[in-house]
């Protein structure tokens, strides 16, 4: 595939497996279904956040049967919460072709991998996490021309393929609703959506953190309803807003950028930080350890022992080391 143009952008440079600009592109009903229920209480009135029902079909196609979550002010409630320390493994470079870490979550790709590769390590007792961008176009994804060019804006940089999308429209959330039902339906136990911090780019699209906060309450209630767990991806300005509607973090370099501090919130919460370190850097992919300076720099911050920290090639392979 040919690359795009890319355009010049002028916000903070992308970090981590986003910013890796080598030419591998690597893992990487027309309206929201969506209503409100007022709820009157005495002289008081609480609203609680619609959720948006599947369509028809089985297996890996989308579709399906939701259910509706108890709700407690504008959030809603997981069914499965995982706590602080929770062990992980995350592949995205291809599809999973390493089981033997020993760990209690995969982080896997939602499209790269199938049904039965999901139901195999719940099988084995593991709970996986379904990856996906929920922020951007992929010109390579199945659902690719499902996307309007009104939706699309600036290309994200270093990103051949990918824009920025318009994270408030209609006709996005419903490709997105589609997502979710294929994670729903390949039986995955929770979503790690990506690139939900647009705002903190030069997205062309005029997007803010408002808008991040919005989208991910919103996807949060639809994954919900779909019994799916959901976690928010860096996006550290907008955890306050969001924290009591997500069950955990995914984070990217905390420790390199001195930012864990933010994400511990959620350990505070006894959520999981799934925190990612690239001692390695962008252009460097083996299965060489790090040195012992690397890996004490990637796992010694503070609070780091509530972390659930890897340490891991930019190409997200199957390679890992643990603190």
């Amino acid at each position: 595939m040919e690359p795009v143009e890319e355009a010049a952008l002028k916000g903070p440079t992308p970090r981590g497996w986003r910013a890796w600009t080598m030419k591998k592109k690597l893992i990487m009903f027309g309206g929201i279904l969506a209503g409100i229920i007022a709820l009157a209480i005495g002289l008081g009135v609480g609203l609680g956040v619609g959720l948006g029902g599947g369509g028809g079909g089985e297996d890996e196609e989308g579709g399906g049967e939701t259910t509706t979550p108890p709700t407690s002010g504008n959030y809603t409630s997981a069914k499965w919460n995982p706590t602080a320390g929770t062990t992980w493994q995350i592949e995205l470079l291809y599809p999973l072709n390493d089981t033997s870490v020993d760990v209690d979550v995969y982080d896997i790709d939602l499209f790269d991998n199938n049904r039965s590769t999901i139901t195999a390590l719940q099988d084995a007792g593991r709970k996986v996490i379904c990856y996906f961008s929920a922020g951007s176009y992929e010109n390579w994804r199945p659902d690719k021309d499902d996307f309007k060019k009104a939706d699309l804006g600036s290309n994200l940089d270093g990103w051949p393929g990918e824009k920025w999308i318009n994270i408030s429209s209609p006709s996005i959330r419903s490709i997105m609703l589609g997502r979710l039902d294929l994670a729903k339906n390949k039986s995955c136990d929770g979503i790690d959506p990506d690139n939900v911090d647009g705002y903190d780019n030069s997205n062309g699209l005029g997007l803010t953190q408002a808008d991040s906060i919005n989208y991910m309450n919103w996807m949060a209630n639809e994954a919900h309803a779909r019994n799916m767990s959901i976690g928010l991806k860096n996006a550290g300005a907008i955890i306050p807003s969001v924290i009591n509607n997500m069950q955990w973090s995914v984070n990217e370099q905390c420790a390199e950028y001195e930012e864990c501090d933010t994400y511990a919130a959620f350990t505070q919460k006894n959520k999981p930080v799934f925190h990612i370190e690239y001692p390695k850097g962008d252009d460097t992919n083996n299965n060489l350890s790090v040195s012992s300076s690397e890996k004490e720099s990637a796992c010694t911050f503070t609070g780091s022992g509530n972390f659930s920290t890897v340490i891991k090639n930019m190409d997200l392979d199957n390679w890992i080391e643990t603190c």
